[in-house]
């Protein structure tokens, strides 16, 4: 079955957690430049998260895109780090795991606020996308964007280089104002404009949010849209500690606010910063009480017809 298929059948679905807050754990510096420099540690996280359970990893190339390696001068080449990035997670994945390519933002802004055109936006997304597809990946997950433009950009070259799944997350700054991005975007408006561009999924990520907070998000795009709806949030609002950025959310209570984005209409959820496979684990038992109940409802629901 591929991922389409999957999305197609509407079951819960399992995503991995956090990359880079389990790699500060082991002492690395967090980036996707990890994939080329410390392979061995970025497996391991990789697979960690592939014995939970999951049905979904998530390459480690959250900004591995020419732009944002360019101006940020983070010293590898985009093939290269994207390729072995793909690769790592392939090997990680067991029978019946897939493998998402990630794609985020450039660190840039599109003109008028900054200097950079939709079109060089498009084309280093395209680049990235090619490299991931080289690499083996089963779909893309554009996430924790801010800017639905930047966003849409990305969506448009993943669908431009192959007809594989385009996931898209947002990183919301709040609830207020029905959901919006730290740019001004709308929770809706975003879900209805993503889905316009071809993308199999929407949802949110990362950003100012709890968990419960999340799950109103994925209430409003799910009013919005009729795709799958992606809930990936942090463990817990992050909070900053003697100069460090702290996430300080428990698994059970992780697990809790997973299950509230369920019931508000996610399909398929996961982990962003802080979460951990503890958190994962939390998470699949929320997963799995879930497809219980589905399967009663429908099984209910055959007897009475």
């Amino acid at each position: 079955m591929t991922v389409t298929q999957w999305l197609d059948d509407r079951q819960a679905i399992l995503l991995d957690g956090a990359m880079g807050t389990q790699l500060a754990v082991a002492g690395l510096s967090m980036g996707g430049q990890n994939s080329v420099h410390h392979p061995d540690q970025v497996l391991a996280v990789h697979r960690a998260y592939a014995a939970t359970g999951c049905d979904i990893l998530i390459t480690n190339t959250l900004t591995m895109n020419r732009i944002y390696i360019e101006t940020h001068g983070v010293g590898v080449d985009v093939e290269e780090v994207n390729l072995a990035a793909a690769q790592l997670a392939r090997a990680a994945a067991g029978p019946g795991q897939y493998v998402l390519g990630d794609l985020s933002a450039t660190g840039q802004m599109l003109a008028p606020f900054g200097e950079y055109a939709e079109a060089q936006f498009y084309e280093t997304f395209r680049e990235q996308a090619v490299c991931l597809l080289t690499g083996g990946v089963d779909g893309f997950i554009v996430e924790t964007m801010i800017d639905l433009r930047e966003a849409l950009c990305a969506v448009r070259a993943c669908r431009a280089v192959a007809d594989l799944p385009v996931l898209v997350s947002l990183a919301f700054q709040t609830t207020r104002r029905g959901g919006r991005t730290v740019m001004g975007d709308s929770a809706r408006d975003a879900a209805i404009a993503l889905a316009g561009a071809g993308a199999a999924a929407v949802g949110a990520n990362c950003g100012d949010l709890t968990p419960d907070e999340t799950a109103i998000i994925v209430a409003t795009m799910r009013d919005a849209v009729t795709l799958p709806i992606l809930a990936q949030p942090n463990a817990g609002r992050p909070k900053l500690i003697n100069g460090q950025t702290i996430f300080d959310m428990t698994p059970e209570a992780f697990g809790q606010g997973i299950a509230a984005c369920l019931e508000a209409g996610a399909t398929l959820v996961g982990g962003c910063c802080g979460t951990s496979p503890q958190h994962i684990r939390a998470a699949k038992k929320a997963v799995e009480a879930f497809r219980a109940r589905l399967t009663c409802a429908a099984y209910l629901q055959e007897l009475r017809s």
